[in-house]
């Protein structure tokens, strides 16, 4: 018999999300974070109450990204995330120090588990998941917990990238996770419109251009928001009708 309350908890929690969209990708260095912190400001300034929880416990850089510093969540009735740039930030850095996290397995799905359960979102109109790299324990548990989540997909011009998301949009197919579309990071304009490569069944549905002025701009949310990548992700999601919601 499970007796484990926190999957009736988190449902209660994620209950209040419109929309939750799960920024994922299989392949490391392809821009799933900035993709994910970028799509979260975007909605933030379009006047969407929107919330981003980064549940990269391997790796989280969220809080780098949007240069989130001297944050902690309030905790009453459980954790309420800390509004930055009016974005609600959930992070495992909180709580790590920003020190990689020693955990395997099981126990990095509990903790995803626990997080789920403890923090009060309220009412969003988005919730944008930082989503664990890869198909594994920890990010079949965030898809089996949030089944409202839609998958973004990010993958870069490599054949290898496509090659793993092609195996991996099957799985989420068969798993009958909704993939709201793929966007190809780091495209160089003559593959834009073109066929992405023979992993890849058809090309991307929106491809956002190399910048060389992204990294100089981390850290620096305003200066995030005025990059070549803002304005091609900001394009993309019109496309993929992202922006086509209400606001609360």
């Amino acid at each position: 018999m499970n007796l484990d309350p926190r999957p009736s908890v988190i449902e209660e929690r994620l209950k209040g999300a419109r929309r939750i969209i799960a920024v994922t990708g299989w392949k490391g260095g392809i821009g799933k974070s900035v993709t994910a912190c970028t799509l979260a400001l975007l909605l933030a300034k379009k006047g969407y109450k929107t919330g981003l929880f980064d549940l990269d416990f391997a790796g989280a850089s969220d809080h780098l990204i949007l240069g989130a510093r001297g944050l902690f969540p309030k905790e009453e009735k459980g954790l309420e995330p800390p509004v930055f740039e009016g974005v609600s930030f959930m992070s495992v850095a909180f709580f790590s120090e920003n020190r990689a996290v020693p955990l395997r397995g099981a126990n990095v799905s509990d903790a995803i588990i626990e997080l789920l359960a403890i923090t009060r979102w309220g009412a969003l109109d988005f919730l944008v998941l930082d989503m664990p790299p890869g198909i594994n324990d920890a990010a079949l548990d965030v898809m089996r917990f949030a089944r409202k989540a839609e998958v973004l997909a990010v993958t870069t011009p490599s054949v290898l990238a496509h090659d793993v998301l092609s195996r991996s949009i099957e799985l989420y197919k068969k798993l009958h996770v909704p993939v709201i579309g793929v966007v190809e990071n780091m495209s160089p304009p003559r593959a834009r419109g073109m066929r992405a490569g023979p992993g890849l069944k058809k090309g991307a549905d929106a491809y956002l251009r190399f910048d060389a002025g992204l990294e100089g701009a981390l850290g620096r949310p305003a200066a995030l928001l005025k990059t070549a990548f803002a304005s091609d992700l900001a394009m993309a999601a019109e496309r993929l009708d992202i922006f086509a919601a209400e606001i609360c």
